[in-house]
């Protein structure tokens, strides 16, 4: 759950960006936009209450035709009984002129998650990545070369700009993929700021990986004022010294979907099912799978069925992915090709050859080995694989891993799960667990040690996408039973 806080705050960086001083033309459009030559703080905000700050700015070299832009977040909560804290510094070079490409990337992470640096430079063969990590070897990787422009790293300016739909790649700097992003321009919008009334532009901005609308407001002068994220998360435009004054909450609490009651205890049973009355919830999360089915009741409300049963088709691994092979990838995060992680697939697995099998095997092995440990993380399989703790996101990540490295398609789910807290009120609760394909897709949750995802899981999206996010704070659960 931090992580996708954290990885979609640092996509709200982006959307800010690019602090100039005047040089030779030709320029594009992001260098010669409107905005602060300092650059911007920003509070970011989670149901209006603090949860870290950012810093972007860009600046020319002393020749004119390059603009290097950062974007700096720090990110801090409470996360159960720990204290979560996440620092993560993005650089990128790119031509300074009109559709300028990008020459090199860094990025800097320590904290939550553990400690890294990535440093990218581009060449005729690709994008030259070099991996480094505390006590550990430097790793080399050579990716695509990236398509992502220099109006990449501002397309909120560009587009108020041109007045104009941009659209646009960015390579994200987390995982090392390549994403499509679009922006449009929306209407002006009149608001009270510190007594004074001003107007602001609006820029819509929504990528191929968060798949939500981010919406940025500047004003007049160029600043940005405004960047909203979903309803509930939010970065507004600060002064430095107030920027970095982050309240100390407890982001697990804000994050919950409350329910009028608990559901009744045969949710839990498998076969099984769980119905939930919601308003609040958008067509786009109404997708008709094979555990979740929907009713519309009037305009507001929707009925939401959630069922849970073992697979009736089961085959022998290694399996073909009916995706077309991404749940099978090995990537910077789930790392299944890793040396590590396949002598531990092999090792658990043996000589098993029904997929269905192998995937509780491993399931299970996971729920064994790590210690539950809400707020430890780790954002590498090998990482999570070399401590053995940590929550949902963990269990799930190197879940994954093996998962794939055993030739079983696989891929994290992100939605909520219901829980009683301490406090005893009844919620469902950001929640990571796993999808496998075994013949036939099924759901498993290495956290708390289900073959079958029971019922009460109700899924949203998949890792590294922020869609849960809009959620938060408009979803509304009348009736569950």
């Amino acid at each position: 759950m931090r992580r996708s806080l954290s990885f979609a705050l640092l996509a709200l960086c982006a959307f800010t960006t690019l602090a100039f001083a005047e040089k030779s033309a030709p320029l594009s459009d992001a260098v010669t936009a409107q905005r602060p030559k300092e650059g911007e703080y920003f509070g970011v905000y989670l149901s209006n209450q603090k949860v870290g700050w950012m810093f972007t700015l860009v600046s020319r070299n002393a020749a004119g035709d390059q603009v290097t832009s950062l974007n700096e977040l720090h990110f801090k909560a409470k996360v159960g009984t720990r204290v979560s804290e996440r620092v993560m510094k993005e650089t990128k070079v790119f031509e300074a002129r009109p559709n300028g490409k990008l020459l090199a990337l860094r990025l800097e992470q320590r904290g939550d998650g553990g400690d890294q640096t990535l440093d990218g430079l581009v060449t005729k063969e690709g994008l030259k990545i070099t991996r480094t990590r505390p006590g550990m070897k430097d790793e080399a990787l050579l990716l695509p070369a990236p398509r992502e422009v220099v109006e990449d790293a501002d397309q909120a300016r560009v587009a108020l700009k041109r007045n104009a739909p941009v659209a646009g790649v960015i390579t994200d700097t987390t995982d090392l993929k390549q994403y499509d992003v679009r922006t449009t321009v929306g209407d002006v919008e009149s608001r009270v700021i510190r007594g004074v009334k001003v107007k602001l532009k609006k820029a819509i901005t929504i990528s191929e990986k968060e798949k939500v609308p981010t919406e940025a407001f500047v004003d007049e002068q160029g600043r940005m004022l405004e960047v909203r994220f979903g309803p509930t998360m939010m970065a507004m435009m600060e002064p430095e010294d107030q920027a970095k004054r982050i309240d100390l909450v407890e982001v697990f609490g804000l994050t919950r979907i409350k329910l009028p009651k608990p559901p009744p205890p045969e949710v839990r049973q498998i076969p099984g099912s769980m119905t939930m009355v919601m308003s609040g919830l958008p067509e786009r999360f109404q997708e008709q799978t094979y555990r979740q089915s929907y009713e519309k009741l009037d305009d507001k409300r929707v009925v939401v069925k959630l069922t849970a049963a073992p697979p009736k088709l089961r085959q022998v691994r290694p399996l073909a992915d009916p995706n077309g092979g991404k749940n099978l990838e090995s990537d910077i995060i789930v790392e299944a090709k890793a040396p590590e992680i396949v002598k531990q697939a092999r090792a658990i697995v043996g000589n098993e050859k029904d997929a269905y099998a192998a995937a509780k095997k491993i399931g299970k092995w996971v729920n064994e080995r790590l210690v539950k440990d809400y707020g430890a993380s780790s954002d590498r399989a090998t990482d999570v694989l070399k401590t053995l703790r940590g929550d949902c996101t963990e269990h799930s990540l190197l879940t994954v891993a093996l998962l794939r490295a055993a030739g079983i398609p696989a891929r994290r789910v992100d939605g909520v799960v219901y829980l009683m807290n301490e406090d005893q009120v009844p919620a469902l609760y950001w929640h990571e667990w796993v999808e496998a394909f075994v013949g036939e897709w099924t759901q498993l949750d290495p956290t708390f040690g289900q073959d079958v995802a029971d019922a009460t899981h109700f899924k949203v999206g998949e890792e590294g996408s922020a869609e849960i996010t809009p959620l938060i704070g408009s979803l509304v659960v009348h009736e569950v039973r």
